[in-house]
């Protein structure tokens, strides 16, 4: 029986959730490890249309410079820090979060 081909998202969903507790990934690194190249906008869609109730840890991805994103709507933004710091994620004074100590370091995935 053949098996069903993950869509993009449903990569990116697994990328993101292989993230470990206290570490954080940029969108294009989640991206490369989806197999989606260079395709980081890609990533933020598809965080961004993630269903409610999903035990997907979508606060883990932060911009290449250790930045949250800042969202048009809601306060996804601080909501995402606060998820982060409780897990021992420290911000600078300038509202970034050091990549050389906390970025995942992964090579690939096998979704």
């Amino acid at each position: 029986m053949p098996t069903k081909e993950l869509s993009n998202y449903d990569r990116i969903y697994a990328a993101v959730k292989k993230i470990p507790r206290g570490k954080v990934a940029t969108y294009g690194q989640v991206a490369l490890l989806a197999g989606l190249g260079r395709h980081a906008r890609q990533v933020g869609y598809a965080l961004h249309a993630l269903p409610d109730g999903q035990k997907i840890p979508w606060h883990r991805v932060i911009n290449a410079k250790g930045e949250i994103s800042a969202r048009s709507s809601g306060d996804h933004d601080e909501l995402q820090r606060v998820l982060l710091e409780k897990e021992g994620v420290v911000f600078g004074l300038h509202g970034r979060v050091s990549l050389e100590k906390y970025r995942w370091r992964q090579e690939h995935i096998a979704p």
